[in-house]
């Protein structure tokens, strides 16, 4: 049985917030990142948004990455204001932390090969594909970006 959707023989779909997959940023897989243990990437990329302090830390407690998530997405706490220009730095550095931490979720990644690896998130359109698939499916872009790394350490 295979966690993804093929849409073409070119392209795997994936689901960011499946938390039942090893690739996606919901997924319970910890490591240890800015000196504390982060249960998934959704914690440490929610939690990213904000200073340093309790809420942040409140967020990197959160049962779920769909916890973690609500409140990062919680309007009444002031995000910093370079948000949009790291967003996909932070992300990106969870993730490469990530399978840097499981070598087995490295290896996941990995076994994708050369294929385009899309976020197929309907309602995302900066994260992933969009409903009419012309969105920037950001998340898919960053797990490329981290297997070409993973594939340039392993040639090296």
């Amino acid at each position: 049985m295979s966690f993804f959707t093929s849409v073409d023989e070119n392209v795997i779909c994936i689901a960011r917030n499946n938390m039942d997959h090893n690739l996606s940023s919901f997924a319970l897989v910890s490591f240890e990142l800015e000196d504390k243990v982060w249960p998934s990437v959704e914690h440490y990329f929610q939690a990213m948004k904000f200073p340093v302090g309790d809420y942040q830390e409140s967020i990197r407690l959160a049962k779920t990455a769909k916890k973690a998530q609500k409140l990062g997405r919680n309007r009444f706490k002031k995000i910093r204001k370079d948000w949009s220009q790291v967003r996909e730095i932070i992300m990106t550095r969870a993730v490469y932390t990530k399978c840097r931490t499981h070598s087995d979720i490295a290896r996941e990644l990995l076994a994708t090969g050369e294929e385009t690896l899309v976020d197929n998130n309907q309602y995302d359109y900066f994260w992933g594909c969009g409903r009419d698939r012309r969105g920037n499916n950001a998340y898919g872009k960053v797990l490329m970006n981290v297997r070409a790394k993973l594939r340039e350490e392993q040639n090296t």
